[in-house]
This record gives structure tokens, sequence and C-alpha cells, in this order.
């Protein structure tokens, strides 16, 4: 790695960073960062879409590994946000992935308190654009 792209990297704090991989390998054009207040994911060559969510507005993190990840020391996460345009985002074939889940879930937890944000503020807003929770009057009920 080059010393101008290694220091770029530590300017930006990554906490995280890792390709979706094949066969244990990471040989696709899939990349996932997590850098001190969002998560990005990064797919495609010729044409790069960039995907990114702010931590504390992740809801939910679940793993999932197979017989044939474990073989190859990978796992697929899926992040569940309370983002408008993508509430679910998954993370396929990475290595070490409960360090991973780990470390995502504690980065969660201290955006979520650094900003005084609650897991129960969130709910509702995912999936349920504009959507507000069903109320019951009982005003009539004697």
């Amino acid at each position: 790695m080059s010393k101008r792209k290694q220091e770029m990297e530590e300017a930006l704090e990554i906490k995280w960073k890792d390709r979706k991989r094949i066969l244990g390998m990471p040989i696709s054009f899939i990349r996932y960062i997590v850098e001190e207040e969002r998560f990005i994911c990064r797919k495609g060559f010729f044409r790069t879409e960039t995907d990114e969510i702010l931590l504390y507005r992740i809801l939910d993190i679940k793993m999932v590994q197979t017989l044939g990840q474990k073989i190859f020391g990978v796992g697929n996460i899926t992040l569940y946000s309370a983002d408008q345009t993508d509430n679910r985002i998954d993370l396929v074939n990475v290595k070490n992935p409960e360090q991973v889940r780990r470390l995502l879930g504690k980065l969660v937890e201290e955006r979520r308190t650094e900003k005084q944000v609650a897991g129960r503020e969130l709910y509702g807003k995912a999936g349920h654009a504009g959507h507000e929770p069903f109320e019951e009057d009982h005003s009539d009920w004697e």
C-alpha cells in the first residue's frame, strides 16, 4: 500500500474494511468500509455504486454462517437500519464475521450514546415510512 493511501485511510479513521470474498479470497469489486461515524458499501468497477449509512441508524445486526462459509472462514452479516432508501444492507462473505459483528455492535452503541439516541426512537421508521403506529381509542369504553 502506498504511503499516501495509508495516510488518507488514517485521516478517515477507518475501523474495519474488507471485500466480498469468493472461496475465501478477496477478489470481487464489492468493498465494505466502517469509519468512525458511518458504514460504506462500494460496488462495481466501471460503474461504482456507493451506499452509506450512519452507524447510529442501524437497528439490528444479523450474522449467518453456513458450513461452507465456516470452512473458508467467512460469513454474511445483515444490517437493518432506519434508512429510508435502503433499510437492509448485506455484507456477503466477509472474513471473521463474528469479530465484525461485535465491532459493528460496539460502534453502533457508541454512536447512539454519543448522539443520545435510543434504539426505540428509531423503531417504526425502518420499513414503515410515513406510517404512524396503531393506537386504539378507548375513550368510549365505560
